[in-house]
């Protein structure tokens, strides 16, 4: 394999893994900041008391997961002078300020807040000290979008021009400058896209984690038998310390749907006007048609893997909604991938230099197997958050003594299931955007096409074994990494929050501590 190859796999790697550990960061923070302000300002005593609880309990799985994000994170900047060192010489003054404000901004907010929320529990006054784990969701999300800015300059750039003495892209004040580039309207399409996934994520694991309590201290509770002690303290932990936090994970997911579809819908607009070729391999429309179908199932030819489109078959499809997502009209004409691919070879050449000095062919159209079906695990994946989002609903309907909670071993193993189910739709979305721009690297802008690099121009001119070798040491470190925190997270998960004690002497509750393992 040639270095670009190997890079590309290097980086692929090690985002996909990084990019586990982003949603659930941004998605918990937020959830648990709500979770700590229904605390604080609950009136009643054991209501309190269980918020806290609870703010605690996921709280300590949200520091474990924020760690390990923050050292595979770092990896991915370092790649980009590692591996990428043509791309961060043409695109560096553009791409560097960006990162540098998520960095400089961002990050500090949202590292040193949480210190603060971490050693100041009683420590610091209640609403102070409430302040801080709001300030780590907003400096969370403050990143995401810094970083979402970056990217959504490799794939529509604006704000910048093309230096033809130093052959660099640089901020052009006429354009609006950086200002332009955090305002790309790919960035604001994708900000909320990607945090509504965050928040998906998030109440997935909630709803889930939350489920499989529930369901042990209810089946606990019948166990012992509701009249003994024993088995009233397990129907209160089920009933009115897990079931809340079920509902509420529900709530959760339900509000990111809501701005999934909006803002997704959104998102499908602009990426047909921008990247027509990342849209029609999304949909295997090969040819230009009019009033286009969306593809359910399509299957390739002898090569399952090829970028053309040779064999394609639809087996199943709904007619005329491919056009609908892409103009709100049933009857719009579009441009197929074959088509495409020819328009472009014209307009931007057929062959290309790659770093090595030499003239090698160029194919405009991305891996369509991977870009098909990626784009299909994106949605396909998300329907067990709804499924779980319902049936959750359903097993705690009732209100006050009336609330009811489940001892379903089905429900308490499907909840479980569907934990890790919106990480893969995440992660999957973010292979479609990033496969599907290929052979570009930083995306022409249909409007002003001179900021373009593609990618077998900005890789490193490095000999392949020496990427090979840190390819290979990359993967051995992250799968030690995703060993020993799925270790942690499972035991904090399986641990609980500690049932309620009474004083004897002051009949109080006992205050419950934030606990973490390292």
């Amino acid at each position: 394999m040639e270095a670009l190859d190997l890079a590309r796999w290097q980086f692929g790697i090690t985002t996909v893994y990084h990019f586990i550990f982003v949603p659930l960061t941004i998605g918990l923070s937020l959830l648990v900041a709500i979770m700590h302000t229904r605390a604080v300002f609950a009136k009643d005593v054991q209501r309190k008391d269980a918020w806290t609880r609870m703010t605690k309990f996921f709280g300590s799985m949200l520091i474990v997961n924020f760690g390990i994000g923050i050292a595979t994170g770092i990896v991915q900047e370092f790649q980009f002078g590692m591996n990428w060192s043509e791309y961060s010489r043409f695109v560096g003054d553009v791409f560097g300020a960006p990162l540098a404000l998520e960095g400089l901004a961002a990050f500090f907010l949202e590292s040193v807040f949480l210190g603060l929320w971490i050693f100041g529990w009683g420590k610091m006054p209640e609403k102070i000290h409430l302040l801080t784990i709001w300030a780590v969701a907003i400096g969370t999300m403050a990143s995401a979008y810094f970083i979402i800015a970056a990217n959504s300059f490799m794939q529509h750039p604006v704000g910048a021009m093309l230096n033809p003495e130093t052959g660099r892209a640089e901020l052009d004040p006429s354009q609006g400058s950086i200002f332009a580039v955090l305002t790309n309207v790919t960035t604001l399409a994708a900000f909320p896209h990607v945090i509504s996934g965050a928040w998906l994520v998030a109440g997935a694991f909630l709803t889930g984690v939350a489920s499989w309590h529930m369901v042990k201290h209810h089946r606990a509770a019948r166990e012992a038998g509701l009249e003994t002690p024993e088995g009233e303290e397990q129907h209160r932990a089920a009933r009115d310390l897990y079931r809340p936090v079920v509902r509420f994970g529900v709530i959760a997911m339900f509000v990111s749907a809501i701005v999934l579809v909006v803002s997704g819908d959104f998102q499908a607009q602009i990426m047909f006007r921008q990247q027509p070729m990342k849209m029609a391999s999304a949909e295997a429309l090969c040819e230009t048609e009019t009033g286009a179908s969306f593809s359910i199932l399509s299957v390739g030819g002898p090569d399952a893997f090829a970028t053309d489109c040779d064999g394609v078959t639809h087996l199943i499809e709904v007619p005329y909604v491919t056009s609908f997502l892409a103009t709100h009209t049933l009857d719009a004409t579009l441009q197929g991938v074959d088509d495409l691919n020819a328009q472009y070879k014209e307009q931007f050449g057929e062959t290309a230099v790659n770093i090595h000095g030499e003239e090698v062919a160029v194919d405009y159209r991305p891996n369509l197997f991977v870009t098909y079906w990626s784009f299909r695990l994106m949605m396909g994946l998300a329907a067990f958050s709804g499924i779980l989002a319902f049936w959750a609903l359903w097993v705690t309907r009732g209100k006050g003594e009336h609330a009811r909670t489940t001892g379903s071993k089905a429900f308490q193993w499907f909840a479980v299931l569907a934990i890790p189910m919106p990480f893969l739709a995440n992660s999957a979305g973010w292979v479609f955007t990033e496969i599907g721009r290929q052979p570009w690297v930083v995306h022409p802008n249909p409007d002003d096409p001179t900021v373009r690099l593609m990618t077998l121009q900005g890789v490193s001119n490095h000999p392949s074994a020496m990427v090979i070798t840190s390819l290979v040491a990359f993967t051995l470190v992250y799968g030690v990494l995703a060993v020993i925190w799925f270790r942690m997270m499972q035991k904090a998960a399986l641990k609980g929050a500690p049932l309620p004690q009474r004083d004897p002497d002051t009949d109080e509750l006992d205050t419950p501590t934030l606990s973490f393992d390292y």
